[in-house]
């Protein structure tokens, strides 16, 4: 006796695959299907404009425009510098995703990127890009200033041309001169609020362009395999982590000296003098222990990525503590 869920005579049992096929079909040409793929198509393009790199870039403008200000900048030109500043960092790391996408397939790390993968085409992501360059420096022209505007087109320069097409494949101190296009937020900031560029803002590009290789290169030792096998010669690729770490503790130290300067230059008050060496005596020890696990493997496993949550740490309590400094008494 045949049984009831077999096909009838003469007919062919539809595949699951192809039913399921179908289903899917079916819901996303359903209003509530059009509008979950349109979100998932936004989300690819934002993916491709790396929203935590920016928001590490926006956490230093802010307070730059304080002690530039002396006192809370109008909330107009914050949000306007902020807008175009978060704008153009995207239109920098969408066309580091396009130029990249080769290598971007052979890491781990990034072989989900949509440009990686196919889900975006080259094409449409270079026009994004492009788009979003556009627009962040007409933005910054019109609401902030043509300083502002200016200095913005030399860190997306930097950046895309400096950095990925230039100094990434092809040197291992890549990350050192390029990562000068992470420093420009400050300067920005500052010719937002004053139409120029001052010493303290001069300052705290130090303190971002030293930090940097510090921040960057654990990030480095944790991945080195793929970018090896991407052939990107990142300093701890090419080198011994005993050389890096020893690196690392040399940007440190000028890193701090910058921080420190700035109390001169800035007119900073005590709370702030004692904050930064403090939190750069710190990160410093981090280093030195990460140099000593390194030569001595015995004192226990190295522990980058510590150091490098550590940067981040550093970066936003000093950024903090030059926001609060503004409205202390001297």
């Amino acid at each position: 006796m045949r049984s009831e869920s077999a096909p009838a005579a003469g007919t062919t049992a539809a595949p699951a695959s192809d039913a399921r096929t179908g289903t899917l079909a079916a819901a996303a040409a359903t209003p509530a299907g059009r509008v979950a793929r349109a979100r998932a198509v936004v989300a690819r393009y934002v993916t491709l404009t790396k929203p935590r790199v920016i928001e590490l870039l926006l956490v230093t403008t802010i307070p730059t425009m304080i002690l530039a200000q002396e006192g809370w900048p109008s909330l107009g030109l914050v949000l306007a510098t902020l807008v175009g500043g978060a704008t153009a960092a995207g239109s920098a790391n969408v066309l580091n995703c396009y130029i990249d996408r080769d290598i971007d397939r052979v890491m781990n790390r990034t072989r989900r990127r949509p440009t990686a993968t196919g889900e975006i085409s080259p094409r449409a992501a270079l026009t994004f890009g492009l788009v979003l360059g556009v627009v962040s420096l007409t933005w910054l022209w019109f609401l902030v200033n043509p300083v502002s505007s200016m200095l913005t087109a030399g860190a997306i320069l930097i950046y895309v041309v400096g950095y990925t097409m230039i100094l990434k494949r092809r040197t291992p101190q890549n990350i050192v001169w390029g990562g000068a296009a992470g420093c420009m937020p400050v300067l920005i900031g500052w010719s937002a609020v004053t139409g120029t560029v001052g010493w303290p803002a001069v300052l705290l590009f130090g303190v971002i362009f030293f930090w940097t290789p510090p921040h960057y290169w654990p990030l480095s030792m944790k991945f080195r395999r793929d970018y090896a096998a991407a052939g990107v010669p990142m300093l701890p690729v090419v080198a011994q982590d005993t050389k890096v770490a020893r690196e690392m503790i040399g940007y440190t130290l000028a890193m701090i000296a910058c921080s420190l300067l700035l109390v001169p230059a800035a007119g900073m008050t005590w709370v702030y003098a004692v904050l930064a060496t403090a939190l750069g005596v710190w990160f410093l020890v981090l280093c030195v222990r990460l140099l000593r696990r390194a030569e001595d493997p015995a004192r226990g496993k190295l522990r980058a990525m510590s150091v490098f949550h550590a940067s981040i740490t550093y970066l936003t309590l000093l950024s903090v503590a030059v926001s609060v400094d503004v409205f202390l008494p001297l």
